[in-house]
């Protein structure tokens, strides 16, 4: 089994990115792009902060009946998103394997 840990890397887009994962190495949380990678450990930080509460996670079902959660902050950006599960409890398992692994360290790609 791996470490927990975020992963810095750069997309094709040229933006900044993290995404963190979880033992078994699937991620669980994924941020949007950054301009810099500065940008992008600031996100990590806010994961750190934000990962504590659960009230900080929001659930959301699409259309399709899949849920996923998205991470905000005090200021009500989103931080991270989750994949799309088939099960709440999927989706719940998910947010718990981010507030367990949010204080992991980082890993840079780019």
């Amino acid at each position: 089994m791996k470490n927990p840990k975020f992963q810095i890397y750069t997309g094709a887009n040229k933006k900044v990115y993290f995404r963190l994962k979880s033992g078994n190495g699937q991620v669980v949380l994924q941020s949007q792009g950054y301009k810099t990678k500065a940008g992008a450990k600031a996100g990590v930080a806010s994961v750190k902060t934000h990962a504590r509460s659960v009230k900080n996670f929001d659930v959301k079902q699409s259309k399709n009946g899949k849920y996923h959660f998205n991470l905000i902050s005090k200021n009500k950006q989103i931080v991270g998103s989750s994949q799309m599960y088939t099960e709440k409890r999927g989706c719940n398992n998910g947010m718990g394997a981010v507030k367990k692994n949010a204080s992991s360290k980082i890993e840079d790609l780019t």
